[in-house]
Protein backbone atom coordinates (compact mmCIF):
# COMPACT_ATOMS: atom_id res chain seq x y z
CA UNK A 1 0.00 0.00 0.00
CA UNK A 2 1.23 3.54 -0.82
CA UNK A 3 2.78 5.51 2.00
CA UNK A 4 2.23 9.25 1.54
CA UNK A 5 4.74 11.35 3.52
CA UNK A 6 4.46 15.00 4.51
CA UNK A 7 5.49 17.56 1.92
CA UNK A 8 9.01 18.93 2.47
CA UNK A 9 8.08 22.03 4.45
CA UNK A 10 9.57 23.88 7.42
CA UNK A 11 6.63 22.64 9.48
CA UNK A 12 7.27 18.98 8.69
CA UNK A 13 10.99 19.44 9.41
CA UNK A 14 10.27 21.04 12.81
CA UNK A 15 7.25 18.97 13.82
CA UNK A 16 7.00 17.49 17.28
CA UNK A 17 8.00 13.83 17.18
CA UNK A 18 5.09 11.40 16.96
CA UNK A 19 5.04 7.81 15.70
CA UNK A 20 3.07 7.08 12.53
CA UNK A 21 -0.40 5.70 13.14
CA UNK A 22 -1.41 2.34 11.62
CA UNK A 23 -3.63 2.12 8.57
CA UNK A 24 -7.09 0.62 8.89
CA UNK A 25 -7.13 -3.14 8.52
CA UNK A 26 -10.43 -5.01 8.50
CA UNK A 27 -13.81 -3.83 9.72
CA UNK A 28 -14.61 -1.55 12.66
CA UNK A 29 -17.82 -0.10 14.04
CA UNK A 30 -18.20 3.35 15.54
CA UNK A 31 -20.69 6.15 16.19
CA UNK A 32 -19.02 8.69 13.90
CA UNK A 33 -16.53 8.17 11.09
CA UNK A 34 -14.62 11.36 10.30
CA UNK A 35 -12.95 11.54 6.89
CA UNK A 36 -9.86 13.75 7.13
CA UNK A 37 -7.44 14.44 10.01
CA UNK A 38 -7.05 18.16 9.41
CA UNK A 39 -8.45 20.88 11.62
CA UNK A 40 -12.11 20.34 10.65
CA UNK A 41 -11.95 16.61 11.28
CA UNK A 42 -9.88 16.83 14.46
CA UNK A 43 -12.02 19.62 15.91
CA UNK A 44 -15.19 17.63 15.14
CA UNK A 45 -13.71 14.50 16.71
CA UNK A 46 -12.65 16.32 19.87
CA UNK A 47 -16.04 17.93 20.48
CA UNK A 48 -17.82 14.62 19.81
CA UNK A 49 -15.52 12.65 22.12
CA UNK A 50 -16.01 15.22 24.85
CA UNK A 51 -19.73 14.45 24.62
CA UNK A 52 -19.39 10.67 24.75
CA UNK A 53 -19.42 9.63 21.08
CA UNK A 54 -17.20 6.86 19.74
CA UNK A 55 -15.13 8.35 16.92
CA UNK A 56 -12.89 6.88 14.21
CA UNK A 57 -10.87 9.25 12.01
CA UNK A 58 -9.61 8.18 8.58
CA UNK A 59 -6.69 10.10 7.08
CA UNK A 60 -5.44 9.45 3.54
CA UNK A 61 -1.86 10.44 4.41
CA UNK A 62 -0.65 11.84 7.77
CA UNK A 63 -2.37 14.00 10.40
CA UNK A 64 -2.33 17.59 9.14
CA UNK A 65 -1.04 16.56 5.70
CA UNK A 66 -3.16 19.11 3.82
CA UNK A 67 -3.81 22.80 4.46
CA UNK A 68 -3.89 22.32 8.23
CA UNK A 69 -0.20 21.47 8.26
CA UNK A 70 1.00 23.81 5.49
CA UNK A 71 -0.75 27.16 6.01
CA UNK A 72 0.70 30.49 7.11
CA UNK A 73 -0.05 29.69 10.74
CA UNK A 74 -2.09 32.85 11.34
CA UNK A 75 -5.10 33.07 13.66
CA UNK A 76 -7.36 35.46 11.72
CA UNK A 77 -10.93 36.17 12.81
CA UNK A 78 -14.17 36.19 10.79
CA UNK A 79 -14.59 34.65 7.33
CA UNK A 80 -13.12 35.18 3.87
CA UNK A 81 -16.19 37.33 3.18
CA UNK A 82 -16.89 39.53 6.19
CA UNK A 83 -20.13 39.87 8.15
CA UNK A 84 -21.37 42.94 6.25
CA UNK A 85 -21.22 41.00 2.96
CA UNK A 86 -23.10 38.12 4.58
CA UNK A 87 -25.70 40.55 5.90
CA UNK A 88 -26.36 41.96 2.42
CA UNK A 89 -26.70 38.43 1.05
CA UNK A 90 -28.89 36.71 3.65
CA UNK A 91 -30.35 39.45 5.85
CA UNK A 92 -29.75 40.66 9.41
CA UNK A 93 -31.09 37.68 11.41
CA UNK A 94 -28.84 35.02 9.87
CA UNK A 95 -25.93 37.46 9.70
CA UNK A 96 -26.34 38.21 13.41
CA UNK A 97 -25.89 34.54 14.29
CA UNK A 98 -22.92 34.11 11.94
CA UNK A 99 -21.42 37.33 13.28
CA UNK A 100 -21.63 36.07 16.83
CA UNK A 101 -19.64 33.00 15.76
CA UNK A 102 -17.04 34.92 13.71
CA UNK A 103 -14.58 35.28 16.60
CA UNK A 104 -15.15 31.90 18.28
CA UNK A 105 -12.60 29.85 16.36
CA UNK A 106 -9.60 31.63 17.88
CA UNK A 107 -11.01 31.10 21.36
CA UNK A 108 -11.43 27.39 20.62
CA UNK A 109 -7.79 27.13 19.50
CA UNK A 110 -6.54 28.81 22.68
CA UNK A 111 -8.76 26.58 24.82
CA UNK A 112 -7.42 23.45 23.10
CA UNK A 113 -3.80 24.59 23.49
CA UNK A 114 -4.31 25.26 27.20
CA UNK A 115 -6.50 22.26 28.03
CA UNK A 116 -4.37 19.67 26.25
CA UNK A 117 -0.98 21.36 26.73
CA UNK A 118 -0.29 21.58 23.00
CA UNK A 119 3.22 22.83 22.16
CA UNK A 120 2.71 24.91 19.01
CA UNK A 121 4.50 28.27 19.60
CA UNK A 122 1.24 30.17 20.20
CA UNK A 123 1.74 33.96 20.07
CA UNK A 124 -0.88 36.72 20.41
CA UNK A 125 -1.37 39.62 18.01
CA UNK A 126 -2.16 39.95 14.30
CA UNK A 127 -1.83 43.01 12.08
CA UNK A 128 -3.83 43.93 8.97
CA UNK A 129 -1.59 46.29 6.99
CA UNK A 130 -2.97 48.96 4.65
CA UNK A 131 -1.03 49.99 1.55
CA UNK A 132 -3.53 52.55 0.20
CA UNK A 133 -5.92 55.10 1.75
CA UNK A 134 -8.84 53.03 0.45
CA UNK A 135 -7.56 49.99 2.35
CA UNK A 136 -7.15 52.09 5.50
CA UNK A 137 -10.74 53.26 5.13
CA UNK A 138 -11.81 49.63 4.85
CA UNK A 139 -10.00 48.80 8.11
CA UNK A 140 -11.75 51.67 9.86
CA UNK A 141 -15.09 50.29 8.69
CA UNK A 142 -14.07 46.75 9.65
CA UNK A 143 -13.22 47.88 13.17
CA UNK A 144 -16.67 49.43 13.58
CA UNK A 145 -18.28 46.29 12.12
CA UNK A 146 -16.43 43.87 14.39
CA UNK A 147 -17.08 46.03 17.45
CA UNK A 148 -20.80 45.90 16.62
CA UNK A 149 -20.54 42.14 17.21
CA UNK A 150 -18.73 42.55 20.52
CA UNK A 151 -15.15 42.19 19.29
CA UNK A 152 -13.18 44.92 21.04
CA UNK A 153 -9.52 43.84 21.09
CA UNK A 154 -8.75 46.12 18.15
CA UNK A 155 -6.49 49.14 17.64
CA UNK A 156 -6.17 51.26 14.52
CA UNK A 157 -2.54 52.00 13.68
CA UNK A 158 -1.45 55.20 12.00
CA UNK A 159 1.75 55.35 9.93
CA UNK A 160 3.91 55.97 12.99
CA UNK A 161 2.35 53.13 15.00
CA UNK A 162 2.54 50.53 12.26
CA UNK A 163 6.27 51.25 11.83
CA UNK A 164 6.61 50.33 15.52
CA UNK A 165 5.23 46.83 14.89
CA UNK A 166 6.56 46.04 11.40
CA UNK A 167 9.69 47.41 9.69
CA UNK A 168 8.12 47.81 6.25
CA UNK A 169 7.89 51.10 4.36
CA UNK A 170 4.94 50.00 2.20
CA UNK A 171 2.25 50.55 4.82
CA UNK A 172 0.40 53.77 5.61
CA UNK A 173 -1.46 52.28 8.57
CA UNK A 174 -3.23 49.18 9.77
CA UNK A 175 -5.27 47.46 12.45
CA UNK A 176 -3.97 45.34 15.31
CA UNK A 177 -6.17 42.49 16.55
CA UNK A 178 -4.82 41.17 19.85
CA UNK A 179 -7.15 38.17 19.67
CA UNK A 180 -5.39 37.23 16.45
CA UNK A 181 -2.01 35.59 16.54
CA UNK A 182 0.01 32.72 15.14
CA UNK A 183 0.95 29.11 15.73
CA UNK A 184 3.02 26.28 14.29
CA UNK A 185 0.08 24.83 12.37
CA UNK A 186 1.26 21.24 12.01
CA UNK A 187 2.15 21.00 15.69
CA UNK A 188 -1.32 22.30 16.54
CA UNK A 189 -2.84 19.51 14.43
CA UNK A 190 -0.55 16.89 15.98
CA UNK A 191 -1.45 18.09 19.46
CA UNK A 192 -5.15 17.93 18.67
CA UNK A 193 -4.71 14.42 17.28
CA UNK A 194 -3.03 13.35 20.53
CA UNK A 195 -5.95 14.89 22.42
CA UNK A 196 -8.40 12.86 20.29
CA UNK A 197 -6.55 9.67 21.20
CA UNK A 198 -6.36 10.64 24.89
CA UNK A 199 -10.17 10.67 24.93
CA UNK A 200 -10.45 7.23 23.33
CA UNK A 201 -10.74 8.23 19.68
CA UNK A 202 -8.95 6.27 16.96
CA UNK A 203 -7.00 7.76 14.04
CA UNK A 204 -5.90 5.66 11.07
CA UNK A 205 -3.29 7.23 8.77
CA UNK A 206 -2.53 6.07 5.21
CA UNK A 207 -6.22 5.10 5.02
CA UNK A 208 -7.92 7.03 2.21
CA UNK A 209 -11.68 6.78 1.94
CA UNK A 210 -12.28 5.32 -1.51
CA UNK A 211 -16.04 4.82 -1.37
CA UNK A 212 -18.98 5.75 0.83
CA UNK A 213 -21.82 3.25 0.98
CA UNK A 214 -24.79 5.45 1.77
CA UNK A 215 -27.92 4.38 3.62
CA UNK A 216 -29.38 4.08 7.09
CA UNK A 217 -26.11 2.59 8.37
CA UNK A 218 -23.41 4.11 6.13
CA UNK A 219 -20.08 2.42 5.50
CA UNK A 220 -16.79 4.08 4.55
CA UNK A 221 -14.47 1.84 2.55
CA UNK A 222 -10.66 2.14 2.52
CA UNK A 223 -8.22 0.01 0.48
CA UNK A 224 -7.87 -2.55 3.29
CA UNK A 225 -10.83 -2.01 5.55
CA UNK A 226 -14.18 -0.39 6.22
CA UNK A 227 -15.89 1.57 8.96
CA UNK A 228 -19.55 1.09 9.82
CA UNK A 229 -20.97 4.20 11.48
CA UNK A 230 -24.16 5.94 12.52
CA UNK A 231 -22.87 9.23 11.11
CA UNK A 232 -20.13 10.36 8.72
CA UNK A 233 -18.38 13.73 8.74
CA UNK A 234 -16.68 14.60 5.45
CA UNK A 235 -13.74 16.89 6.23
CA UNK A 236 -11.35 16.38 3.32
CA UNK A 237 -11.65 19.92 1.96
CA UNK A 238 -9.19 20.56 -0.92
CA UNK A 239 -7.84 16.99 -0.67
CA UNK A 240 -11.21 15.21 -0.89
CA UNK A 241 -10.98 14.52 -4.62
CA UNK A 242 -14.17 13.16 -6.18
CA UNK A 243 -15.21 10.99 -3.24
CA UNK A 244 -18.44 13.01 -2.93
CA UNK A 245 -19.19 14.35 -6.44
CA UNK A 246 -21.87 16.82 -5.35
CA UNK A 247 -19.33 18.57 -3.11
CA UNK A 248 -16.69 18.80 -5.84
CA UNK A 249 -19.10 20.57 -8.22
CA UNK A 250 -19.31 23.79 -6.18
CA UNK A 251 -15.68 24.26 -5.15
CA UNK A 252 -12.19 24.52 -6.60
CA UNK A 253 -8.82 23.56 -5.08
CA UNK A 254 -6.27 26.38 -5.21
CA UNK A 255 -2.61 26.44 -4.26
CA UNK A 256 -0.81 29.02 -2.15
CA UNK A 257 2.96 29.21 -1.75
CA UNK A 258 5.11 29.68 1.34
CA UNK A 259 8.85 30.15 1.87
CA UNK A 260 10.88 30.09 5.07
CA UNK A 261 14.24 31.76 5.57
CA UNK A 262 17.23 30.46 7.42
CA UNK A 263 17.25 31.47 11.13
CA UNK A 264 17.67 35.26 11.26
CA UNK A 265 19.01 35.58 14.79
CA UNK A 266 17.32 37.53 17.57
CA UNK A 267 18.52 40.99 16.56
CA UNK A 268 17.47 40.89 12.89
CA UNK A 269 14.18 39.11 13.68
CA UNK A 270 13.29 41.71 16.32
CA UNK A 271 14.12 44.54 13.93
CA UNK A 272 11.55 43.19 11.43
CA UNK A 273 8.70 42.41 13.82
CA UNK A 274 9.53 43.88 17.25
CA UNK A 275 6.38 42.57 19.01
CA UNK A 276 6.39 39.23 17.15
CA UNK A 277 2.94 39.84 15.65
CA UNK A 278 1.89 38.18 12.40
CA UNK A 279 1.02 40.41 9.44
CA UNK A 280 -1.16 40.23 6.36
CA UNK A 281 -1.72 43.05 3.89
CA UNK A 282 -5.11 44.15 2.58
CA UNK A 283 -4.66 43.29 -1.10
CA UNK A 284 -7.06 40.88 -2.79
CA UNK A 285 -4.08 38.62 -3.55
CA UNK A 286 -2.51 39.24 -0.20
CA UNK A 287 0.93 38.59 1.28
CA UNK A 288 1.25 37.26 4.82
CA UNK A 289 4.21 36.65 7.10
CA UNK A 290 5.40 36.05 10.63
CA UNK A 291 8.36 34.80 12.64
CA UNK A 292 8.72 31.15 13.59
CA UNK A 293 9.63 29.99 17.06
CA UNK A 294 13.29 29.74 16.01
CA UNK A 295 13.32 33.24 14.43
CA UNK A 296 12.90 32.45 10.75
CA UNK A 297 10.65 34.57 8.56
CA UNK A 298 7.76 32.57 7.13
CA UNK A 299 6.38 34.44 4.10
CA UNK A 300 3.47 33.40 1.91
CA UNK A 301 1.33 34.67 -0.92
CA UNK A 302 0.22 34.03 -4.45
CA UNK A 303 -2.57 31.78 -5.66
CA UNK A 304 -2.41 29.06 -8.30
CA UNK A 305 -5.94 28.27 -9.46
CA UNK A 306 -6.59 24.61 -10.00
CA UNK A 307 -3.95 23.64 -7.41
CA UNK A 308 -0.99 22.98 -9.70
CA UNK A 309 2.43 22.97 -8.05
CA UNK A 310 4.62 25.78 -9.45
CA UNK A 311 8.02 24.75 -10.75
CA UNK A 312 9.91 27.38 -8.72
CA UNK A 313 8.11 28.59 -5.60
CA UNK A 314 11.02 30.69 -4.38
CA UNK A 315 11.03 32.64 -7.65
CA UNK A 316 7.37 33.57 -7.05
CA UNK A 317 7.52 34.48 -3.36
CA UNK A 318 11.04 35.76 -2.71
CA UNK A 319 10.46 39.00 -4.70
CA UNK A 320 7.35 39.67 -2.59
CA UNK A 321 9.39 39.16 0.58
CA UNK A 322 12.15 41.50 -0.63
CA UNK A 323 9.62 44.17 -1.57
CA UNK A 324 8.49 44.15 2.07
CA UNK A 325 11.96 43.61 3.57
CA UNK A 326 14.78 44.55 1.16
CA UNK A 327 17.20 44.13 4.07
CA UNK A 328 16.82 40.35 3.61
CA UNK A 329 18.38 40.30 0.13
CA UNK A 330 21.32 38.14 1.26
CA UNK A 331 19.28 35.79 3.45
CA UNK A 332 19.03 32.16 2.33
CA UNK A 333 15.68 30.42 1.79
CA UNK A 334 15.70 27.03 3.53
CA UNK A 335 12.20 25.79 2.64
CA UNK A 336 9.61 26.42 -0.08
CA UNK A 337 6.33 24.56 -0.50
CA UNK A 338 2.79 24.81 -1.77
CA UNK A 339 -0.46 23.78 -0.13
CA UNK A 340 -4.02 23.63 -1.37
CA UNK A 341 -7.07 25.37 0.02
CA UNK A 342 -10.64 25.04 -1.27
CA UNK A 343 -12.27 28.06 -2.90
CA UNK A 344 -16.02 28.59 -3.26
CA UNK A 345 -17.60 31.08 -5.65
CA UNK A 346 -19.07 33.05 -2.72
CA UNK A 347 -15.83 32.67 -0.71
CA UNK A 348 -18.00 31.49 2.19
CA UNK A 349 -17.77 27.99 3.69
CA UNK A 350 -20.12 25.27 2.53
CA UNK A 351 -21.81 23.34 5.33
CA UNK A 352 -24.57 20.80 5.01
CA UNK A 353 -25.95 17.32 5.22
CA UNK A 354 -26.37 14.60 2.59
CA UNK A 355 -29.33 12.43 3.48
CA UNK A 356 -29.86 11.97 7.21
CA UNK A 357 -26.39 11.01 8.37
CA UNK A 358 -23.57 12.43 6.21
CA UNK A 359 -22.41 15.88 7.34
CA UNK A 360 -19.76 18.08 5.75
CA UNK A 361 -17.92 21.37 5.97
CA UNK A 362 -15.59 22.66 3.28
CA UNK A 363 -14.50 25.69 1.28
CA UNK A 364 -12.86 28.01 3.82
CA UNK A 365 -11.48 29.96 0.82
CA UNK A 366 -8.10 30.70 2.39
CA UNK A 367 -9.49 31.71 5.79
CA UNK A 368 -9.58 28.36 7.49
CA UNK A 369 -7.43 28.21 10.63
CA UNK A 370 -10.09 29.68 12.91
CA UNK A 371 -13.19 28.72 10.92
CA UNK A 372 -12.34 24.99 10.84
CA UNK A 373 -12.16 24.89 14.64
CA UNK A 374 -15.58 26.53 14.85
CA UNK A 375 -16.89 24.16 12.17
CA UNK A 376 -15.95 21.16 14.28
CA UNK A 377 -18.00 22.51 17.16
CA UNK A 378 -20.97 23.33 14.93
CA UNK A 379 -20.94 19.89 13.28
CA UNK A 380 -20.74 18.17 16.68
CA UNK A 381 -23.69 20.25 17.89
CA UNK A 382 -25.74 19.16 14.88
CA UNK A 383 -25.02 15.48 15.53
CA UNK A 384 -26.21 16.04 19.11
CA UNK A 385 -29.49 17.48 17.82
CA UNK A 386 -28.65 21.17 18.29
CA UNK A 387 -28.75 22.36 14.70
CA UNK A 388 -29.53 26.11 14.93
CA UNK A 389 -25.93 27.24 14.38
CA UNK A 390 -25.35 24.49 11.80
CA UNK A 391 -28.42 25.68 9.89
CA UNK A 392 -27.14 29.27 9.87
CA UNK A 393 -24.18 28.07 7.79
CA UNK A 394 -26.13 25.45 5.82
CA UNK A 395 -28.62 28.08 4.64
CA UNK A 396 -25.94 30.25 2.99
CA UNK A 397 -26.48 30.28 -0.80
CA UNK A 398 -23.85 28.55 -2.93
CA UNK A 399 -23.49 28.29 -6.68
CA UNK A 400 -21.42 26.25 -9.14
CA UNK A 401 -18.56 28.01 -10.92
CA UNK A 402 -19.55 29.42 -14.34
CA UNK A 403 -18.84 26.95 -17.12
CA UNK A 404 -18.60 23.98 -14.73
CA UNK A 405 -15.35 22.29 -13.78
CA UNK A 406 -13.84 22.79 -17.24
CA UNK A 407 -13.94 26.62 -17.08
CA UNK A 408 -13.86 27.30 -13.34
CA UNK A 409 -10.07 27.71 -13.26
CA UNK A 410 -9.74 30.28 -16.10
CA UNK A 411 -12.77 32.26 -14.83
CA UNK A 412 -11.36 32.42 -11.29
CA UNK A 413 -7.91 33.37 -12.58
CA UNK A 414 -9.45 36.15 -14.69
CA UNK A 415 -11.28 37.50 -11.65
CA UNK A 416 -8.10 37.40 -9.59
CA UNK A 417 -6.22 39.25 -12.35
CA UNK A 418 -8.88 41.98 -12.29
CA UNK A 419 -8.73 42.44 -8.52
CA UNK A 420 -4.95 42.24 -8.54
CA UNK A 421 -4.90 45.07 -11.10
CA UNK A 422 -7.19 47.09 -8.84
CA UNK A 423 -4.76 46.56 -5.95
CA UNK A 424 -1.84 47.78 -8.06
CA UNK A 425 -3.73 50.84 -9.27
CA UNK A 426 -5.03 51.65 -5.79
CA UNK A 427 -8.76 51.62 -6.46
Amino acid sequence: MANTPYTESYYAASANAVPPRPSLQGEVETDVCVIGAGYTGLSSALFLLEHGFRVTVLEAARVGFGASGRNGGQIVNSYSRDIDVIERSVGPRQAQMLGQMAFEGGRIIRDRVARYNIQCDLKDGGVFAAITPKQMGHLESQKRLWERFGHTQLELLDQRRIREVVACDQYIGGMLDMSGGHIHPLNLALGEAAAVESLGGTIHEQSPAVRIERGASPVVHTPQGKVRAKFIIVAGNAYLGNLVPELAAKSMPCGTQVITTEPLGDELAKSLLPQDYCVEDCNYLLDYYRLSGDKRLIFGGGVVYGARDPANIEAIIRPKMLKAFPQLKDVKIDYAWTGNFLLTLSRLPQVGRLGDNIYYSQGCSGHGVTYTHLAGKVLAEALRGQAERFDAFADLPHYPFPGGQLLRTPFAALGAWYYGLRDKLGF
